[in-house]
């Protein structure tokens, strides 16, 4: 009994760490950048989307009514496809949904 709380210690760090393992494979697995309205809606359905915006509130609006998707976070440091990291803004692009310039991606995910 003397070294109980030093066994539940250990065993929350491991489990904890079991789970933001197994959270970041599955983050990875179900990520997917795209170029295209038509991608963004086939890809949404499988996880989470890394696609460029407008930065409007309407195309924000009429992606989430289309699809259910919102923004759920502006990313600090962007990937290119090839791997290699973008300085803190990111590259730029065209929106997916109106094909105006974009600073960066966002990544959105579908809410229920």
């Amino acid at each position: 009994m003397e070294e109980v709380d030093l066994h539940i210690d250990q065993y929350l760090y491991k489990a904890q760490n079991n789970l933001l393992r197994k959270n970041a494979a599955f983050r990875e697995t179900h990520t997917f950048t795209v170029d295209t309205y038509e991608e963004f809606k086939e890809k949404i359905q499988q996880g989470f989307v890394l696609a460029h915006r407008d930065g409007t509130v309407e195309t924000a609006e009429k992606i989430q009514a289309e699809t259910s998707a919102i923004i759920r976070c502006i990313p600090f440091d962007q990937v290119e496809a090839s791997g290699s990291e973008v300085p803190q803004g990111g590259k730029e692009g065209t929106c997916v949904l109106t094909g105006k310039p974009s600073k960066m991606r966002v990544i959105f995910a579908r809410s229920y």
